[in-house]
């Protein structure tokens, strides 16, 4: 295994242990979401394909949930302005 492959292995397995998004992941190693999203999509499925599909689940369930991590996101946003407004 060469290291691209390696590098999206530890990909797949951060992404895995910890339910983490493609922006988690990317921020931990230091990377793009583009090379993240290459490596745990395209390489990983020719490399490892049972990591590929335990890391197509994970990316499924943050899909889905998304609308609602954006949601939270701006109400805390908001929060934090009228706060900072009140005082």
């Amino acid at each position: 295994m060469n290291t691209v492959e390696q590098r999206a292995a530890m990909l797949g397995e951060y992404i895995i242990d910890r339910q983490a998004t493609v922006r988690d992941a990317a921020k931990r190693f230091g990377i793009s979401k583009s090379t993240v999203h290459k490596d745990v999509t395209d390489r990983l499925r020719g490399a490892n394909p049972s990591l590929y599909a335990a890391v197509r689940e994970v990316l499924e369930k943050n899909k889905s949930e998304r609308h609602i991590r954006g949601g939270e996101a701006t109400r805390e946003k908001y929060l934090h302005i009228r706060q900072r407004g009140m005082s």
